[in-house]
């Protein structure tokens, strides 16, 4: 096998741990008996737990901006239709995703206190994104932005309680939603004005 698919192996027998006994109940020792190696060959491969759940959630959210750029520059929808597109993909995947593993907050907790600089690499590219769905806005005449970038950061800072677990105080998806709508209007007439009132509707 070779070192990628050793790497793979371990992520995968790792997430399967993970979800099923939690991540502060799951030891390296374990994980390398799932792979049939030792626990010494394992760190081989990767120093500590936290890297492989490291490893886990940057292979999961590469896949996920794939997603994000194309609902960004998607051809037949308005900015306003690809900005809100967005912004409710990102919170019903979340959401969605803690329904089906509610263990999966632990691991995102901790990497989210140990390893900040993954979280910081999450929003740089979550602004990168935005970036885009600005610059085709502006390519297609539906509005310019002075600052994209700051634009960004902003628009992340405006709606971080629909990015975050932490922050919902256990309400429902339609509550989180409807929330998130008028968070959305109200951005929308700053960045937009000229597109008030066309927020409302199904995200794609």
């Amino acid at each position: 096998m070779t070192k990628d698919s050793v790497r793979s192996q371990i992520v995968e027998a790792a997430k399967k741990r993970f979800s099923h006994f939690g991540y502060g109940k799951t030891t390296m020792a374990e994980i390398a008996a799932d792979c049939s190696m030792s626990p010494g060959n394992l760190y081989r491969f990767f120093p500590g737990k936290l890297d492989i759940a490291e490893a886990i959630a940057s292979e999961d959210y590469t896949s996920h901006l794939e997603v994000l750029m194309k609902l960004a520059v998607a051809p037949k929808r308005n900015a306003v239709e690809r900005l809100r597109d967005l912004l409710f993909t990102e919170l019903r995947r979340t959401y969605n995703k803690l329904e089906k593993d509610p263990r999966a907050l632990e691991m995102a907790s901790v990497i989210s206190s140990e390893r900040p600089e993954f979280a910081n690499w999450m929003l740089a590219n979550e602004r990168k994104v935005l970036v885009a769905l600005m610059d085709e806005a502006e390519r297609r005449g539906e509005f310019t932005s002075e600052d994209k970038e700051k634009t960004a950061e902003m628009i992340q800072s405006a709606t971080m309680k629909f990015r975050y677990p932490q922050l919902w105080s256990k309400l429902t998806l339609p509550k989180l939603e409807h929330e998130l709508d008028g968070v959305l209007d109200l951005m929308v007439n700053g960045i937009c004005p000229h597109h008030a009132g066309q927020v409302t509707g199904e995200a794609a």
